[in-house]
C-alpha cells in the first residue's frame, strides 16, 4: 500500500477512505461547496496502453466530488446526514501518464433542497513519459481553435470534465 501523508486541510470521509489513501491523494483546499485535491500517477494506475486507466480517473473525480459536497465540519442537525452520488458522468479529454501530477478542482453549480450538481475538472502538469519514452513536450504553433488552453487559474492541461449529481440521505 503507497504511504500518505496529508499535509492540507483534513476531512473526515478520508479517514476510512482505504481507496484515496492508496491512490496517495492530497487535499489542498475543501470550502463549502469546493474541493481541490492531487495525486502523482503511478505505474500501477496505468492500463495497457501504458496511460492512465480511466478508472482511476473517475476514482480520482468521484473523491473531489464527495469532499465538495459533504462539509469538512457538519453544522449542528446534519450529523445525521450524508451527501451521495445519485448519478456521473465523465469526459475523458486526453490521456495523462506515468509520473504526472493530477489536480481535480470540484464545484458546486446548484443546490436545492436535498439534490445538488457539481462539476469537477482533473487536470494534469509535468513532463510525462511520451509513448516512446521521452517526456512530453508542447507542440509548436498555433492554439487550435476550441482546445482549452492552461491559464494562471488551471493547474495544467484539462484532460476529463467529471458531472456530479447529488442526494442528501440519512446517514445509517
Amino acid at each position: 500500500m503507497a504511504e500518505t501523508t496529508l499535509s492540507g486541510p483534513t476531512h473526515q470521509i478520508l479517514e476510512n477512505d482505504y481507496a484515496s489513501e492508496w491512490m496517495g491523494i492530497e487535499v489542498l483546499a475543501i470550502s463549502d461547496g469546493h474541493a481541490t485535491i492531487r495525486m502523482t500517477l503511478r505505474q500501477e494506475m496505468l492500463n495497457g496502453f501504458g496511460m492512465a486507466h480511466g478508472g482511476m480517473i473517475f476514482a480520482f473525480g468521484d473523491t473531489a466530488f464527495a469532499l465538495a459536497c459533504n462539509p469538512a465540519v457538519q453544522a449542528p442537525g446534519e450529523e445525521n446526514s450524508i451527501t451521495v452520488a445519485s448519478g456521473v458522468d465523465i469526459n475523458f479529454l486526453k490521456p495523462a501518464f506515468r509520473g504526472q501530477v493530477l489536480t481535480a478542482v470540484a464545484d458546486r453549480r446548484s443546490s436545492a433542497g436535498r439534490s445538488g450538481l457539481y462539476d469537477i475538472q482533473i487536470f494534469a502538469t509535468d513532463a510525462a513519459p511520451s509513448p516512446t519514452g521521452q517526456p512530453a513536450q508542447a507542440l509548436p504553433g498555433p492554439v487550435q481553435p476550441n482546445s482549452v488552453q492552461p491559464s494562471s487559474a488551471q493547474p495544467g492541461e484539462l484532460i476529463a470534465e467529471f458531472r456530479g449529481r447529488s442526494r442528501t440521505i440519512p446517514k445509517k
